[in-house]
């Protein structure tokens, strides 16, 4: 669906440039132009330079610079500033967020070649993108970091079909924990999501309790050919825009950046 914009903003520019409650999702691909990737490094803070810099490969490195800078690029897009002023901080459970009161809420991912950035307003939310690989070790993965029952479900499954599902899992499981901003303290055994195809996706439990996961909203994301994605965000569900995918050299005129050149 089209987004559709407020005639007012009284929370301020980002206010403009959402539907009510619209969550906003973009799609960009991150091999680009080396034009492009002077564009995105020149957008980035000294931290995050030096960041780059510390990749031991070039393929990671021109990943981070991309994404980050793509980042930027949208919330500048939002905030209706240059991506150089963006100033991000680590919130208190290590979850990046803007400095300051603004009620812009976001999350980032990035897998393969794609990466995935999603934005709303006062409202928590994740978002997670897996690449579809070949695992050796997805069973034991599964009955690791699964809880019993999911990964009972997926041996369900023939070996033909566990791979989408263990993918679909994961990404719906690491959307919950991005959107808490937790990261690694909150096992992902402690909660339930569905996994077997053609069962709604939606959380069975958390921390086994069923009345805690009706207050979430869980969705699949339909990325591109093997990519596997999940939206999760504590609140009835959003209208939601999933935009075109579209290459980082492209971004900046698509936004209208006065530096995308």
């Amino acid at each position: 669906m089209e987004s559709s914009f407020l005639d007012v903003a009284p929370g301020g520019i980002e206010s403009t440039r959402f539907g009510r409650r619209e969550v906003q999702i973009w799609r960009v691909w991150l091999n680009t132009t080396e034009s492009a990737l002077g564009f995105y490094r020149a957008a980035l803070c000294l931290e995050e330079r030096n960041r780059a810099e510390r990749f031991r490969f070039e393929n990671l490195k021109r990943s981070y610079v991309a994404c980050r800078g793509g980042l930027r690029v949208l919330l500048g897009h939002y905030l209706g500033c240059s991506p150089r002023d963006i100033q991000l901080i680590c919130g208190q459970k290590g979850k990046p967020a803007l400095r300051g009161m603004s009620s812009l809420r976001f999350n980032v991912s990035h897998s393969g070649d794609l990466a995935l950035f999603a934005f709303t307003l006062d409202c928590e939310l994740g978002v997670d993108v897996e690449r579809l690989r070949e695992l050796d070790d997805l069973e034991s993965i599964a009955s690791r970091f699964f809880c019993a029952a999911e990964a009972s479900e997926l041996l369900s499954l023939s070996p033909g079909d566990r791979r989408t599902a263990f993918f679909r899992c994961w990404t719906r499981k690491e959307a919950y924990v991005k959107a808490v901003g937790d990261g690694l303290s909150i096992p992902l055994d402690r909660f339930q999501v569905t996994l077997l195809p053609g069962d709604p996706c939606r959380f069975v439990h958390i921390a086994n309790d069923a009345q805690t996961a009706l207050q979430w909203t869980l969705h699949d994301l339909e990325l591109a050919p093997e990519y596997i994605g999940a939206l999760a965000y504590q609140d009835s569900p959003r209208p939601t825009t999933l935009r075109p995918a579209v290459g980082a050299e492209q971004l900046p005129a698509i936004v209208g950046s006065d530096e995308g050149g």
